[in-house]
């Protein structure tokens, strides 16, 4: 009897864990185009995303291997904000309206094949987050989708109509976890240049995306504009109402804490800040809403 045996992975299996591979050493899985054009396997290059195509299938696989969302400006939500079914998961829409089609049929594959994808967010016109595994759980021809699990989890919650209210909840927070949550750092980090507004540290490993509302508030969506880069003391102070950010774009320090006495980091790094004004982005359309601001700022004014 032969024993520790196991059955040699596929190309298709090889080339799919290369690629994730190769995911992993990117900072912060932040990927270019140029970047993406030039990834080669066994000596060939495979890009791993297509110019003008949501679908990336090669030549040498049989199913697809990544999936792409474009970029959506500042104020925009991307395409998936609105995407979730009644079960909380993600859908990703076919290539055209033909269920046919050859990029829908690639696609279709992995979900019948199980095979795990690349799904490409893209933060900037060429730079793209990426995300994997991830997984197409069902096929609705009737609504032109596929649905996406994001994870292990969401792979084995009851979907569709089967779903009950605990599990769209639980999807829909995991949802927010893996894909918006992540994007909606990546895009906020890169519009104020990987910076701190408030103290303009840039070691990105300690800087967070804080709304300004609440991902909970009707208005708190994951958009730039609903969005400040700042590091992790002062994300903290914002939402602990220790520090606040006037309409026009200046700290403010919360009266008794101007004048407690602690150590270096209070004075300095709170304290000092009082009167500082912001570090926004020069993209207009990527700064803080003034409208947002102030209805956060009301709401500092009221905890003081």
């Amino acid at each position: 009897m032969q024993i520790g045996l196991t059955e040699e992975p596929s190309f298709d299996g090889q080339l799919r864990k290369a690629a994730m591979e190769w995911l992993d050493q990117k900072e912060g899985r932040l990927v270019t185009r140029a970047e993406l054009a030039e990834f080669h396997f066994n000596g060939e290059r495979i890009p791993l995303i297509d110019r003008g195509r949501g679908i990336r299938k090669p030549a040498s696989l049989d199913a697809a291997l990544s999936m792409s969302t474009t970029f959506t400006k500042p104020g925009a939500e991307p395409p998936y904000a609105d995407a979730e079914g009644p079960d909380g998961l993600l859908r990703y829409k076919y290539q055209g309206d033909d269920p046919e089609a050859l990029d829908n049929i690639a696609l279709r594959r992995c979900f019948e094949q199980g095979l795990p994808l690349i799904w490409f967010v893209a933060i900037e016109p060429s730079k793209f987050l990426a995300r994997y595994p991830v997984y197409l759980i069902r096929d609705e021809p009737l609504q032109l989708q596929f649905t996406v699990a994001l994870d292990a989890a969401q792979r084995h919650l009851p979907r569709g109509d089967n779903a009950d209210e605990d599990t769209r909840a639980y999807a829909t927070h995991l949802s927010r976890l893996r894909l918006h949550q992540p994007v909606f750092r990546a895009r906020v980090l890169e519009a104020y240049k990987h910076q701190c507004a408030v103290c303009r540290l840039q070691h990105t490993e300690l800087l967070d995306a804080a709304h300004i509302l609440s991902d909970l508030h009707p208005n708190g969506k994951p958009v730039v504009p609903n969005g400040l880069a700042l590091c992790k003391i002062h994300h903290a102070a914002y939402d602990q109402n220790i520090i606040g950010i006037r309409p026009d774009l200046v700290v403010a320090v919360r009266p008794d804490i101007l004048v407690e006495i602690d150590g270096p980091m209070l004075r300095h790094g709170i304290q000092e800040m009082a009167g500082t004004r912001l570090s926004v982005p020069n993209q207009r359309a990527a700064r803080p809403d003034t409208e947002r601001l102030d209805e956060r700022y009301s709401a500092f004014l009221a905890a003081s």
